[in-house]
């Protein structure tokens, strides 16, 4: 029988809370119990769930890929392994881990096990062997010949268990510029959302940290019977990557993480770096209109679209456009966000920034109704969770140290706006955790001796390019950059995603690859 040793961490902080979730004192720490071997978990296997044609079309399958679709998921396997709430108790509650497993097509040269790390916080992986390897593109479909694909839904998420906060709505963001009276309003409803939703069921959302995604993800490779596990991540599955490396160096193999994210979890420092990012982005894309001036008109040269799109931000925020087909007018924010899309929509940004500039009647342009129009069809009977709001929330707000007070809050959003005037409007007040009333649980990286690649992108703004070295400089690893601006694109793009099913053959990588093409 395969054994795995039930890791010894340190006292959580659920045990500061009562299961009201009021705060009260911690007691002194116990002294460090005995590591203790305890039978490895198992996989309790049942038939994967079946999905209509229309449900798999809304997950984005095409209906040229709908025959690979099913032939693949006759393959897979679906099963839950059980894992305790809380770590350092493993012989108290239990909740389950969906799980899945794609076999090697090659079993004879089989390599091991890659486990799939969704983004997020929040992300369902469940689906992600067939989804987002078997059928994204022949080169990283090659990943699953050697080596068995794993996918999961981390607690809290999808088919795993989970809570649902209550839920809230809070005020209307009135069109123009944030004043300090309306941003006082947001802020205020977000406290109170977050102290609702974290009062709720303080001991399981209080459970939900990256660290103790880690741990399940442990004992997912205990039950699988795998020695080692090899790691591929995209967004927060990079910032999983690095705890379940780091606190689990002996059972980690190859481990790919792209856009990678800090090596710290406050929200205020992540929102300042992507804000700039962001910004200097928006001078790459003024230099490609300019460029194609004769199709978008937004001027010839770099400073003067730069020139245009601001005072399109300043007159839309003097005086929001309305119009009868859209669900909100159209202020400064929402000409900044035009001016923060990546490369694969500068077209279109452009299009729609042109329409805006020229816009006279009652009904949206049709590039500007296509952007920025009313909000997607409710979703298919059917479809599975893809994103969990609540497990987003959770976890960004335990690990989240900043919390900023409304005046820090308001302060900060000022300097954003001043310092990236172009597209600072875009992010609004930007507080996602004051008020939230659990304990910081920040689960520190730590540098490991195991093979680890760190992809960065040289012009996003969603894990800034100076994150990947930060991270580099914290726990090592060899750095591969993508020349693009587009979060996750290593395994879309088959030059890139050779790169990767390369390294986990044979622990080989080169310095990067060129990503998303600039358009024509």
């Amino acid at each position: 029988m395969t054994f795995f040793a039930a890791p010894v961490r340190r006292l959580t902080a659920l045990a500061c809370l009562t299961l009201a979730g009021t705060a009260v004192p911690a007691a002194q720490p116990a002294p460090a119990a005995a590591t203790v071997d305890r039978p490895a978990p198992s996989v309790e296997w049942k038939p994967c769930p079946a999905h209509t044609d229309e449900v798999v079309r809304a997950m984005g399958v095409t209906e040229e890929q709908l025959p690979a679709f099913r032939a693949q998921m006759k393959r897979l396997r679906c099963g839950t392994v059980s894992v305790p709430l809380d770590h350092d108790r493993p012989d108290g509650q239990k909740i389950g881990i969906a799980v899945t497993r794609l076999a090697a097509t090659d079993p004879k040269r089989r390599l091991g096990a890659t486990v799939i790390l969704p983004g997020g916080p929040g992300n369902s992986g469940y689906l992600d062997p067939v989804l987002r390897i078997r059928l994204r593109n022949e080169e990283i479909a090659k990943l699953n010949e050697r080596y068995d694909l794993i996918g999961f839904d981390p607690r809290g998420v999808g088919a795993s268990t989970k809570v649902a906060c209550p839920p809230t709505q809070g005020p209307r963001p009135e069109p123009g510029p944030l004043t300090q009276e309306a941003a006082r309003k947001i802020y205020d409803a977000q406290v109170a959302a977050n102290g609702s939703c974290g009062r709720s069921d303080p001991a399981f959302l209080g459970a939900l940290t990256t660290e103790n995604v880690a741990d399940d993800l442990d004992l997912i490779r205990a039950a699988l019977g795998e020695r080692r596990l090899n790691l591929l991540g995209v967004s927060w599955g990079t910032h999983l990557g690095m705890l379940y490396r780091g606190n689990h160096p002996r059972n980690s193999g190859r481990v790919f993480l792209d856009s990678t994210a800090p090596p710290w979890t406050r929200q205020d420092d992540h929102l300042a770096g992507s804000a700039g990012a962001a910004e200097r982005n928006f001078a790459r894309m003024a230099a490609w209109l300019a460029r194609n001036d004769e199709i978008y008109g937004l001027g010839s040269t770099t400073q003067q679209v730069r020139d245009t799109v601001l005072r399109l931000v300043h007159d839309h925020d003097k005086t929001p456009k309305t119009f009868t087909d859209l669900q909100r007018p159209i202020d400064g924010s929402a000409v900044a966000d035009l001016a923060r899309r990546n490369s694969t929509e500068w077209a279109r940004a452009g299009r729609a920034l042109a329409e805006l500039r020229d816009a006279t009647g009652t009904t949206a342009p049709p590039t500007v109704k296509e952007l920025l129009g009313p909000p997607k069809a409710a979703p298919v009977p059917g479809l599975p969770e893809t994103l969990n709001l609540t497990m987003n929330r959770a976890v960004k707000c335990n690990e989240d140290a900043s919390r900023p007070a409304f005046t820090a809050a308001w302060n900060a959003y000022q300097e954003r706006v001043r310092r990236h005037p172009v597209t600072g409007r875009a992010w609004g007040l930007g507080v996602e955790c004051p008020g939230w009333p659990l304990p910081v649980q920040e689960g520190p990286v730590k540098r490991g001796k195991g093979s680890l690649v760190l992809s960065g992108h040289l012009h996003e703004y969603m894990s800034a390019y100076e994150w990947t070295l930060q991270t580099q400089r914290a726990i090592g690893g060899t750095v591969y950059t993508v020349r693009d601006d587009v979060h996750g694109s290593v395994t879309r793009l088959p030059e890139c995603a050779a790169d990767v099913v390369e390294y986990f053959v044979t622990g080989r990588i080169d310095r990067g690859c060129d990503g998303s093409a600039i358009p024509n």
